[in-house]
């Protein structure tokens, strides 16, 4: 497995570095046979600090896990233990797609902007046209809309958008407030 731990304003040292590689280790191969790639970020808000745990899966879905704690240590055992329950819940479909798949999910890159808000202005903008603050690369996945709902829950993001396997269209998939998932599919609207 490759693995990179980092620290944001803090010295990751070697004891918590080895601790993050064997557990990483023990919870993903419990799952996965193949090598995976993992980036674990530790940082400081306050008083407590931060894990942020980033797994890619030889699929190529990831796995995403933050936790809390007022010990290094703690935060990260807390974000293992989530990302170890997210691979537990889909284990299942997991394995069904990597069975089905020859090859890793394809995706590929689109730009994408940072827009500036305006909201630390009292101005009146000069014009419509937002200032772009910063210009990114997005992956785009080609993955039927099962697993863009998983890749979406696994990631713990609030939406995703990603290109349908079956017809090749933009589709987003997002998190409704009542609970539930809502998808967006341009082509079924004709």
């Amino acid at each position: 497995m490759r693995l990179q731990v980092s620290g944001k304003q803090i010295d990751v040292g070697d004891a918590l570095r080895t601790h993050v590689e064997d557990r990483l280790e023990e919870a993903v191969s419990k799952y996965f046979d193949r090598p995976v790639e993992a980036f674990v970020t530790f940082s400081k808000d306050r008083h407590e600090f931060v894990a942020d745990l980033s797994v890619h899966l030889p699929t190529g879905m990831s796995v995403q896990a933050k936790a809390r704690a007022n010990d290094v240590y703690a935060s990260f055992e807390g974000a293992a233990d989530r990302m170890e329950k997210q691979l537990r819940r889909y284990k299942r479909r997991l394995k069904n797609h990597h069975q089905h798949r020859a090859d890793p999910i394809q995706a590929i890159g689109e730009p994408s902007y940072i827009l500036d808000g305006g909201q630390n202005d009292d101005a009146e903008p000069d014009s419509l046209q937002p200032v772009i603050i910063a210009e990114m690369e997005t992956k785009i996945s080609n993955i039927s809309v099962g697993e863009a709902v998983m890749q979406m829950e696994l990631a713990g993001a609030p939406l995703l958008v990603f290109r349908n396997e079956k017809h090749g269209g933009v589709n987003v998939v997002y998190t409704r407030e009542d609970g539930n998932i809502g998808w967006i599919d341009p082509r079924n609207s004709q």
